[in-house]
């Protein structure tokens, strides 16, 4: 319909993934704020598992969003395909979609099998998103320190604080 709200960019991307069987999670701005930041974010982070399969998976989901490397001659020859994605790790795409960092080490703490531990399920709309935990993107936005994650890690360290208050039956002030 017409009078339908477009879908978040996250949503599409995710849904496109999942439909491909890529595993995934989300981190970085976007995990923020679906963990409660009201900061605005542009672009999309996604750790992915590096196993073979989902390398497989991961690289016919790309193709489909028409990704060119992000910051990159547009000449610069890239192969998109498994093999490609496993000799690198991180890459920043630009996408139909708009920006698309894929991630398959994250600081500090390395793979998606590190982060899936700590990670939480959050349902948006018809999608269930897998999102590294609270503490644990706490302990990124630290371990970085750009001027953007310290404004970041701060909001966050609150809704961790607002959190444990309301576990424990505490009302925040």
């Amino acid at each position: 319909m017409a009078d339908e709200p477009e879908k978040p960019r996250l949503l599409v991307i995710a849904e496109h993934f999942q439909r491909h069987g890529v595993e995934f999670m989300v981190i970085g701005g976007q995990a923020a704020t679906l963990l409660g930041s009201p900061l605005p974010t542009v672009d999309i982070d996604l750790c992915y598992r590096r196993t073979a399969d989902n390398l497989e998976r991961l690289a016919a989901a790309l193709k489909e969003l028409h990704p060119t490397l992000r910051g990159a001659p547009a000449d610069l020859p890239f192969r998109l395909d498994a093999q490609s994605l496993g000799l690198g790790s991180n890459f920043t795409f630009n996408t139909d979609y708009g920006p698309l960092d894929l991630l398959g080490w994250v600081e500090p703490f390395g793979t998606y099998e590190n982060l899936l531990p700590h990670a939480s399920v959050i349902p948006v709309g018809e999608v269930k998103l897998l999102t590294i935990g609270l503490d644990d993107l706490i302990a990124v936005k630290r371990h970085i320190g750009r001027p953007k994650d310290k404004v970041a890690l701060a909001q966050l360290e609150l809704i961790r604080q607002v959190r444990g208050q309301a576990d424990s039956g505490e009302k925040p002030n």
